[in-house]
């Protein structure tokens, strides 16, 4: 175990248009931030780019995790963190079969003399056998694993015992980082607005309700377009303002073709009755926090969600917002935050869309709220640091050999 050796993150990279990769590359920089003095390298699969970046993960083979710890072996690691999303580390077989994310077990098993720290991005409060037999088999083998909600180390608490199991006690919860350092004012928005052009779209006023991120099936844009014309009709009724909507974003998995088709569908007819527009990008990088920057809030429908980097860039630009409930890390961190409103039926999010576009006030107060959860819970700078911690207890237990033991949460 070396003492000088790099932090090696395990993880999809960029350019791979995915959730983790983008979560990595972020969390990378503000790693190396408070790491000045050591390197902070990547082993991606084959897609990933960049300087540090080792693109060695073949989940075309079966054994893929071979090659990735004979790698790890030879960088001597200070640290090696996991970032693990069940669909990143699947083999699939010449039937179509998948292997259970065997390998990735096998990688922890095979990297064990080094401090491992895994963090996992799905962990339901109610766990399928296999989500809970995989979790177990990754607790045992890794020294410390960070869950991103406090209910999902209380949930899995619950989850194990009514199992007969015993609850892993190296589970440290550590929250999804957001950027303290996106924080646009009001008086920047027509620039940004010209920025992206946005300023071109005649229809298009100065109130806007976005929603805006990756267009997937889950995240049920079409919940809100369709009531949309109604609720802008209230919304002039009361308060004689315009408000449009603001959809933006892309498909990246054409598993969800259908759905987006719907969804710009229905915005195409909200565009020729000028109440609504589509606006098209990647959502990764600073183009994805300015977008966001130009809407007065956000709605965020989604009917399955552990917890989301599109609310993380809500929060760091504090953003008032409003989201489904129950739903897992979206509604934790709403009553952490207290920074958003809920919705669980159509009509609730109606009002609730209505409600927020007619108290200013209301806006205010949630967005300071979200600018104290921002600078004093999940700002990547207080994260960092958490992960270092992390490091060094899983380093602690390498050199005592004793397992790390932290309190349960209830």
């Amino acid at each position: 175990m070396s003492d000088s050796g790099p932090i090696v993150i395990i993880s999809s990279y960029p350019p791979r248009l995915c959730g983790i990769a983008t979560f990595a590359e972020e969390a990378r920089e503000f790693i190396q931030k408070h790491n000045p003095d050591r390197e902070v390298l990547v082993i991606s699969h084959t897609d990933g780019q960049g300087e540090g970046v080792f693109p060695i993960i073949d989940m075309s083979k079966r054994d893929w995790w071979k090659t990735v710890a004979i790698k790890v072996h030879r960088m001597r690691p200070y640290a090696v963190h996991l970032e693990h999303e069940y669909g990143l580390y699947e083999y699939y077989d010449s039937r179509g079969h998948g292997d259970g994310n065997e390998g990735f077990l096998d990688l922890l098993d095979a990297i064990n003399e080094f401090p491992t720290i895994v963090e996992p991005h799905t962990v339901h409060g109610r766990l399928t056998s296999f989500e809970a037999n995989f979790i177990y088999q990754m607790c045992e083998r890794a020294r410390v694993v960070l869950f991103k909600c406090h209910y999902q180390k209380w949930r899995l608490d619950w989850n194990f015992v009514g199992q007969g199991w015993r609850t892993p006690r190296n589970v440290m919860v550590v929250p999804h980082g957001a950027r303290p350092d996106r924080r646009w004012a009001i008086k920047d928005v027509p620039v940004l607005k010209e920025e992206l052009v946005l300023d071109q779209i005649p229809y298009l006023g100065n109130r806007l309700v976005g929603m805006v991120g990756w267009i997937q099936s889950n995240k049920r844009w079409d919940i809100l377009t369709s009531m949309w014309e109604d609720i802008h009709a209230e919304i002039l009724e009361r308060t004689g303002q315009e408000w449009d909507l603001l959809a933006a974003g892309s498909m990246r998995d054409p598993n969800h073709l259908t759905d987006y088709e719907n969804y710009l569908e229905q915005l195409a007819a909200l565009e020729k009755k000028g109440l609504a527009h589509y606006f098209e990008f990647i959502p990764r990088g600073e183009i994805y926090y300015k977008v966001m920057a130009v809407c007065d809030f956000i709605v965020l429908p989604s009917t399955d969600e552990t917890q989301s980097g599109t609310l993380a860039r809500i929060i760091a630009l504090n953003k008032p917002y409003i989201t489904t409930a129950p739903m897992e890390g979206l509604t934790a961190q709403t009553l952490e935050s207290e920074g958003g409103l809920l919705f669980t039926t159509k009509k609730m999010l109606k009002d609730q869309v209505i409600r927020m576009a007619c108290d200013e006030e209301l806006r205010l107060k949630l967005g300071e709220n979200l600018k104290k959860y921002l600078d004093q819970v999940v700002s990547w700078d207080l994260v960092a640091k958490q992960y270092n911690e992390a490091y060094e207890l899983a380093r602690q237990s390498i050199a005592s050999g004793q397992a790390v033991v932290l309190p349960l949460e209830f």
